[in-house]
């Protein structure tokens, strides 16, 4: 079965926009959690736009306390505060991200020519702490050998590119190059995630198509559904989605 990872990033942002602690991130939280999601993710970047050093630290408490839920910090590894927060907290999973500090959103999966060596090191740290580590990643086949080689233990498959060609003539063949890299890199040995831009409606036909998927995390369009239906009904609402894969 599937896991999903509620991203709170928007929640956050919303919150941001006033000085009145409303709404609250860690009601957000306890809300998913208690209608059955399996995890939290967070992505804090170095402007603190949206989640900050004091959400990791609550939510990181709230987790504590209900067994087999997980959290899931997001970010670059070579930027703060991700490696300080993951130090501080030590979060089940950690996922690499080649994020600029300025992004605006995640957008590519790690350049391991370029990248591979720094990362070794990083993976290293992480996992001597106890925490699992998943490197952000393109469908891209050739890739999962030079992933599993920086000791990670998983891969995010980032799917916007799957969710901007869904329903196109192009998704049959986009989800084919994601069918291929989830094989290879669990070839490689490497659990697959996937994340980003992920909705009710293309979520099942991607779990459905590409085997094995470990996790997803769902944040921008859980949020928006949230606004329309309800936090915990919109949770609901991808579960069984995740649930129909079968």
């Amino acid at each position: 079965m599937t896991r999903l990872s509620v991203n709170v990033n928007k929640v956050a942002l919303l919150r941001n926009s006033r000085n009145l602690g409303i709404p609250s991130v860690l009601r957000a939280a306890t809300i998913a959690l208690d209608a059955g999601a399996h995890g939290i993710t967070v992505h804090p970047r170095p402007d603190a736009r949206h989640i900050r050093g004091s959400d990791v630290q609550e939510l990181a408490e709230l987790l504590r306390a209900r067994t087999g839920a997980e959290f899931n910090i997001e970010g670059n590894p070579f930027e703060a505060p991700l490696i300080e927060l993951a130090r501080a907290v030590r979060p089940q999973q950690c996922t690499l991200v080649p994020d600029p500090p300025g992004a605006f959103t995640s957008d590519q999966g790690w350049d391991l020519a370029r990248d591979g060596a720094r990362l070794r090191s990083v993976v290293s740290e992480l996992k001597a702490a106890g925490i699992r580590v998943s490197l952000f990643m393109d469908p891209d086949s050739a890739a999962m050998t030079a992933a599993a080689a920086t000791g990670a233990d998983c891969v995010e498959l980032y799917t916007e590119p799957y969710a901007a060609a869904f329903g196109t003539p192009a998704g049959p063949e986009t989800l084919v190059r994601y069918t291929a890299a989830a094989r290879s890199a669990q070839s490689a040995g490497l659990a697959v995630n996937a994340g980003h831009d992920l909705n009710r409606q293309n979520l099942g036909p991607f779990l459905r198509a590409v085997p094995g998927v470990a996790e997803v995390s769902i944040g921008h369009a859980l949020v928006a559904d949230a606004l329309e239906m309800g936090l915990a009904f919109a949770v609901r609402g991808y579960l069984q989605a995740i649930g129909g894969q079968t």
